[in-house]
């Protein structure tokens, strides 16, 4: 059966139709860039609703009785204006696929939102926050965070227990040193880091296994651990714009290692070392 949908898109609405409210079991409804500034009550008695989006509009706040759309599996309230979010966030049981929360003016989250065990994906780049919740580790489902262009001082040490996240993209923060248990990441495959204040790595980041991507460009790294060259599905490595002066001599090793960017540092390379990368078809930028 298909599912009931609703989409005001593109229309320069400034309050939600009351059609709405009458059109029946709605499933999915999208308000996606309009001029919407609050929510009428109404709204949180859609009960079949699967799917909201209110991404791009001038929404300053969101009720607490949000926690009533227990149907609700992807949320969209990113490019609003948001500087809180309600606490009863995290009564949303079955929010599994999406939660955006992108280009608002939140300065923390609500401790709650790591009640959202089922979520898959997380983003809440582009606010004002200085640190994420210290249980973000209870959100086990996680797949892909995004948590860029924040002014984030550090992670959490619970996110090692994040253990299906793929990726995570942290880049543009203020992170100055990464919780040793970000090594117990199994599956991650991502980890983007550029224009931090990183001075070290964590010394067994080798045990990564199935990183393939690593992008630490723009940081305040003097040297990397040797347990680096361990990471042997890595495909892409950027260090660019660091404070090196060395590099272990077995990066020149990993097999799978695609493109090595060492611009901006003051790096003396092993001798033959760019000559063994490129018999191997690495692209390697000095």
């Amino acid at each position: 059966m298909a599912q009931k949908k609703l989409s005001f898109n593109n229309q320069q609405l400034s309050i939600v139709p009351e059609s709405v409210r009458n059109a029946g079991d709605i499933e999915v409804l999208t308000f996606f860039r309009n001029n919407l500034t609050e929510l009428p009550g109404w709204l949180w008695e859609l009960k079949n609703l699967q799917f909201l989006n209110l991404g791009e509009n001038r929404i300053q706040k969101v009720s607490e009785d949000i926690s009533r759309l227990q149907s609700l599996h992807t949320l969209d309230l990113g490019h609003n204006e948001l500087s809180l979010l309600p606490e009863a966030i995290g009564k949303l049981e079955n929010l599994t696929y999406f939660l955006y929360l992108s280009n608002n003016k939140l300065k923390e989250l609500p401790p709650s939102i790591t009640q959202l065990k089922k979520l898959r994906y997380l983003n809440i780049t582009d606010n004002q926050l200085a640190a994420l919740p210290e249980n973000i580790g209870d959100m086990e489902a996680l797949i892909e965070l995004r948590v860029y262009n924040n002014a984030i001082e550090s992670l959490p040490s619970s996110i090692g227990n994040l253990l299906n996240l793929r990726e995570l993209h942290a880049m543009n923060n203020m992170i100055e040193t990464l919780p040793a248990s970000i090594t117990k990441l199994n599956n991650l495959k991502e980890l983007r880091l550029s224009n931090n204040k990183l001075t070290l790595l964590p010394a067994d980041i080798g045990a990564l296994e199935k990183f393939t991507y690593l992008d630490l460009r723009n940081n305040k790294l003097r040297q990397l651990p040797d347990s680096i060259s361990a990471l042997k599905n890595l495909r892409f490595l950027d260090l660019r714009g660091n404070e090196l002066t060395s590099i272990p001599k077995s990066i020149a090793e990993l097999p799978h290692l695609e493109k090595l960017d060492l611009r901006w540092n003051d790096i003396e390379l092993p001798d033959n070392f760019i000559d063994n990368l490129e018999e191997k078809g690495c692209i390697v930028y000095t």
